[in-house]
């Protein structure tokens, strides 16, 4: 089944890069962004937007940040976005790298969502993964004492991956494994993805990560 591409101007539900220089001063500043002073939960590789969407919609309360490297992707979910007029969300289109190191205020984030990233199959590809230890750094340093990392996927070995180098960071403090639970309806999933791998019946592995007070 073919579908309609996203329109042109989603703005302010969809900003490249380059819209953040030019508009932000390349500052990721929460209250000037979202406009309040709401907590700020992020996305990284958001997809098309199921968790971002989602969660924004029964959580008015809170602002979520989607940030997704595929451009088409990230809008299909700023889309999402703008048809329900939802704005305490935005999508980023880039490599979250660049806000992680050079936008975002140190411990400014409650919480960050990291759902089945790329596992890049090829061994000479793995140095491609998100995680590694930098990226676990980075996140440290932009959660707030007591924010939350979750992270899932359906590849068990990048899982194993992603728990050792989250299990033995001293800033970390591993919580109990986030239940599975059954969906209400065919949107009722934390991502596409999920829904997808767990029609075909494939375990998905959890996990969850808080952020210990700084010493």
């Amino acid at each position: 089944m073919q579908t309609n591409p996203p329109p042109t101007n989603l703005k302010p539900f969809f900003l490249a890069m380059d819209d953040l220089f030019e508009e932000y001063d390349g500052k990721l500043d929460w209250p000037t962004f979202f406009g309040n002073d709401n907590p700020v939960e992020i996305d990284v590789g958001c997809g098309r937007g199921l968790f971002v969407v989602t969660a924004s919609e029964m959580h008015p309360e809170r602002n979520f940040l989607g940030i997704e490297i595929d451009f088409r992707e990230g809008r299909r979910g700023a889309a999402r976005l703008k048809r329900r007029n939802l704005t305490n969300a935005c999508v980023i289109g880039g490599d979250a790298n660049v806000p992680f190191t050079k936008m975002i205020e140190p411990h400014s984030v409650d919480a960050i969502h990291v759902y089945f990233p790329d596992p890049w199959w090829k061994r000479k590809h793995r140095s491609r993964r998100v995680f590694n230890d930098v990226f676990v750094n980075l996140c440290s340093n932009l959660l707030v004492p007591g924010g939350l990392l979750h992270s899932w996927t359906d590849v068990e070995e990048y899982f194993g991956v992603i728990s050792a180098l989250m299990n033995h960071h001293e800033d970390f403090e591993t919580l109990p494994t986030p239940e599975e639970r059954d969906p209400d309806h065919d949107m009722d999933y934390q991502t596409s993805y999920e829904r997808k791998k767990r029609k075909l019946g494939l375990p998905i592995h959890r996990g969850k990560w808080q952020r210990k007070p700084i010493a």
